[in-house]
């Protein structure tokens, strides 16, 4: 039987544990508003060239639920990729030396902001092309069920990808196949610059659509970073015990546009200030405080750290060297 002080301490612990939980999920939060920030900025300077797709405004939905997974699950995503990255834990120097092109980024360069990559990590990309990413989720969830590894896969896609075939074709086989995968829609409401009223019939809700596919599925508020983790939990554990699909529905916002050529035409101002006050590093921060579990100071000193994290990678990332020209056609095939 447990002493008096032995049950003092295991609860000791435990609150201990949870305040550094809920640090770690601002921390990663802000870190990836604030490396986006320097990467909207370096943009407009020229450092950071071709399409840049900003994750301002989503960052509870990749860390509440990046925070559930293990060591052996994969993670496989879009090209707006940058949070999904640095909430998996991405080396965040070469993740801005990747954006910058240079040869020291985690891609050597040649993938860009569309294109983060680590397999030491599972984090098997970012990919530029619209639904590209379903196909090879497929891929890497039969290999863990064929390989008996205990991994899953948590492939991210947003609205627009939903009309496309491969989208269709992924839930299909993986409800027939019985595929360990979490899909993960980030439902930020646009497509691009088209409204999904405009392109889609059935409404904006899609995870009831996944009933088709007799695929068991969920909706979650995506601004809510511990709402996030909660609902990953469940659907984790679920995918887990049956070895087969789950589809949860983050409803989400990018408060930026498409991409920093998107002059947002396609929506007012007014939407975007009510959905700013859903902003989750606004609201989460607030919420630790009024909780008690840390002080403005605590977190002041976070953001501190942090800043200086991101000031240091554009530095890393400015100083390294372009890529040779002898290295244009290596890394095509593997050998």
């Amino acid at each position: 039987m447990a002493t008096l002080k032995e049950d003092k301490n295991k609860k000791v612990k435990k609150i201990h544990n949870e305040k550094n939980e809920m640090l770690e999920l601002y921390k990663q939060m802000y870190l990836i508003r604030q490396f986006e920030l320097a990467c909207g900025e370096n943009y407009t300077k020229g450092n950071i060239r071709g399409f840049l797709h900003l994750y301002i405004g989503q960052e509870a939905t990749a860390v509440g639920s990046i925070s559930c997974l293990n060591e052996e699950d994969y993670i496989i995503t879009h090209y707006r990729d940058h949070g999904h990255a640095l909430a998996r834990g991405l080396d965040v120097n070469r993740s801005m030396a990747e954006l910058f092109g240079k040869k020291t980024g985690l891609s050597k360069g040649k993938g860009g902001s569309m294109h983060l990559f680590d397999s030491s990590k599972k984090f098997m990309g970012g990919h530029a092309i619209v639904g590209g990413q379903f196909p090879v989720a497929t891929g890497l969830a039969l290999a863990c069920q064929y390989k008996k590894t205990g991994g899953l896969v948590v492939c991210y896609f947003g609205d627009g990808s939903t009309n496309q075939g491969t989208y269709h074709e992924t839930l299909n086989l993986a409800s027939v196949w019985n595929l360990p995968i979490l899909f993960i829609l980030e439902n930020n409401k646009y497509g691009m610059g088209s409204a999904i009223d405009r392109v889609r019939a059935g409404g904006e809700d899609f995870y009831t659509g996944a009933d088709t596919y007799d695929i068991p599925a969920a909706q979650v508020n995506g601004m809510d970073v511990l709402a996030v983790k909660e609902a990953t939990e469940i659907a984790v554990k679920k995918v887990r015990q049956t070895g087969g699909p789950f589809y949860l529905e983050c409803k989400t916002f990018r408060f930026v546009g498409h991409s920093l050529a998107d002059g947002q035409k396609y929506r007012n101002n007014d939407e975007i200030t009510e959905w700013e006050k859903q902003d989750p590093l606004v609201k989460f921060p607030d919420w630790i405080k009024s909780a008690g579990i840390a002080t403005n100071k605590d977190l002041e000193k976070i953001k501190s750290e942090i800043d200086e994290v991101v000031e240091k990678a554009v530095d890393f990332a400015e100083s390294s060297d372009e890529p040779d020209i002898s290295e244009l056609d290596k890394d095509i095939y593997k050998k």
